[in-house]
């Protein structure tokens, strides 16, 4: 049975954020069944991706700065021959070109192709930001604007099946890499485009996914907790 002290201590909580939540939908969720004066977390997840999500509470919310900084792991799929404007498919299909003349040969090396240090534009439908605002705003009013780039590394990136024209994946990244711009660049390089249809995070640094709470199990652990002033808590679940 774990014993939480999320406000005087504070924690490092790992969850399996859910589909169509945004990863602030997970901290408000958190901070109000346990009652969590200071939260945060380490790492955004787009809505539509699932997987681990780092949260920092109290004291431990110092080392979100540092923990954002470890590399991490993505599984997923995307498709050949679509593209969006936000490079998956919360956006509506722009343009479709043919994907037949690409061989898994191809595709195979085209990720190999992506392995090492190289520099990335953050997509305009992001959160980055340009003077103060998210690059998203922008992208919903029509606008285009110019963005830095940054550096990123790939030390791992493998299709790990293949169906065509739909593909799966496994990426290791550094921070600030935005997969679905990866996928996105990738099929510009088979000359086919390619959209991300499913990501997942399977790891931040030493954590994995698999080690993670679901939504489900923090409610039923907050159900049994007896919170006494926000000192240490016991959970029966």
């Amino acid at each position: 049975m774990p014993v939480w002290d999320f406000n005087v201590s504070g924690e490092i909580l790992l969850v399996d954020k859910p589909d169509r939540w945004s990863s602030f939908d997970v901290v408000r969720k958190v901070r109000n069944i346990f009652r969590v004066r200071k939260i945060g977390h380490a790492g955004t997840l787009d809505p539509r991706a699932t997987g681990l999500l780092v949260i920092c509470t109290g004291p431990k919310t110092k080392l979100i700065t540092e923990f954002v900084g470890y590399d991490k792991e993505y599984t997923g799929g995307f498709r050949l021959g679509i593209t969006t404007a936000s490079h998956d498919l919360e956006t509506p299909v722009e343009l479709e070109r043919s994907w037949a003349a690409v061989t898994e040969l191809a595709l195979r090396e085209a990720c190999a192709g992506f392995i090492g240090t190289s520099r990335q534009t953050p997509p305009m439908y992001s959160a980055a930001k340009v003077r103060g605002k998210a690059l998203y705003k922008y992208a919903r009013a029509g606008k285009t604007v110019e963005r830095p780039d940054r550096e990123i590394s790939i030390p791992e990136f493998e299709a790990t099946r293949v169906d065509m024209p739909n593909v799966q994946f496994r990426l290791v990244c550094s921070k600030g890499t935005y997969v679905r711009s990866v996928v996105h660049d990738l099929g510009e390089r088979l000359q086919c485009g390619a959209t991300l249809t499913a990501l997942r995070r399977e790891r931040v640094g030493p954590w994995s996914v698999a080690d993670a709470w679901t939504i489900e199990r923090l409610i039923e652990a907050a159900a049994a907790m007896q919170m006494q002033d926000g000192h240490a808590v016991r959970t029966t679940a």
